[in-house]
């Protein structure tokens, strides 16, 4: 038997090994001698010194099996976000404090057949689709002065004006008497209605215009802090007095010309006149030539 027991040495120190192989494949032990734990006994005596790795298998320290610590490294290094590195934007240059607000398009962005149609105090779902059909139907685009207690009620609306390629502008909030109004007061029915346009659209309004044409210079002051334009008009269809149909379309084609600002109303009563009105007199501009346009901000 003495002869045999190199035998059973050799065959005890071979099944060890194979033990040990497997082990390892499975992650049952750390091979790299830095993953232990205070329950498995790797704090129980020295570390092992640095060695060359221990072969392309996983190492069960250092993260999930088949990956590599250096390939972890490097996806969460492409992963990081590089914002602190990228330019900042520039802040828009905010307009000019004005006097007085623009009463027609500048003569640089008029043409002899442009003219411009805007609408106040909406967006109402009672009527401002019907216009915005009217205007779809010529390919025709307006601006839109918009009330804040109505466009924070009908967002959907503001989106169709946007998505149809018309611009928003602000009206204020309540539609109030500018010049009765204190200055936190004015800044607030301003600023609330800017706000509801950015959140509905995306962007705030870059034009605002005084309800009744009503300005004072906190009300330019104010606009132009928020970054807008005063714009008035030109040719008032008086539709909010309900005039009738007809009287209507002959206030605004008899009020044609190049440069032309139309005051029309989608809001603030009862408006079907002003539908009505809309789908007569546009294509009789058309017609005559005129081009309907948006207006251009002024150089800053």
């Amino acid at each position: 038997m003495k002869n045999d027991e190199p035998t059973v040495g050799r065959r005890a120190l071979l099944r060890t090994a194979v033990f040990l192989g497997v082990a390892a494949a499975a992650g049952m032990i750390d091979v790299g001698g830095g993953g232990g734990t205070a329950g498995d006994g790797a704090a129980s005596g020295p570390a092992p010194a640095p060695g060359p790795a221990a072969g392309p298998g996983p190492h069960p320290a250092a993260g999930p099996p088949g990956v590599l610590p250096e390939a972890r490294l490097e996806k969460s290094y492409r992963l990081r976000p590089m914002t602190a590195e990228a330019p900042a934007r520039p802040r828009a240059a905010k307009p000019a404090v004005r006097t007085r607000p623009i009463l027609e398009l500048p003569p640089g962005t008029a043409t002899t057949s442009s003219m411009l149609l805007t609408f106040d105090d909406g967006p109402d779902p009672r009527y401002t689709p019907a216009i915005l059909d009217t205007l779809a139907r010529h390919g025709v685009r307006a601006v839109f002065f918009v009330c804040g207690e109505m466009a924070t009620e009908n967002r959907d609306l503001l989106r169709r004006m946007v998505a149809e390629g018309h611009v928003i502008g602000n009206h204020t909030w309540t539609h109030p008497l500018i010049p009765k109004l204190s200055r936190p007061a004015l800044v607030s029915e301003i600023g609330r209605t800017s706000e509801v346009v950015q959140k509905a659209v995306g962007e705030a309004p870059v034009w605002f215009r005084a309800p009744y044409g009503a300005w004072n210079r906190a009300a330019f002051e104010i606009g132009a802090e928020l970054g807008m334009e005063p714009l008035a008009w030109t040719v008032d269809s008086l539709d909010w007095t309900e005039p009738g149909t007809a009287t209507i379309v002959s206030r605004v084609l008899s009020g044609a010309g190049p440069g032309v600002i139309v005051l029309s109303h989608d809001a603030g009563g009862n408006r079907s006149q002003s539908v009505q009105a809309i789908s007569s007199y546009l294509p009789q501009l058309l017609a005559r030539g005129y081009r309907m346009t948006l207006p251009a901000l002024p150089p800053r």
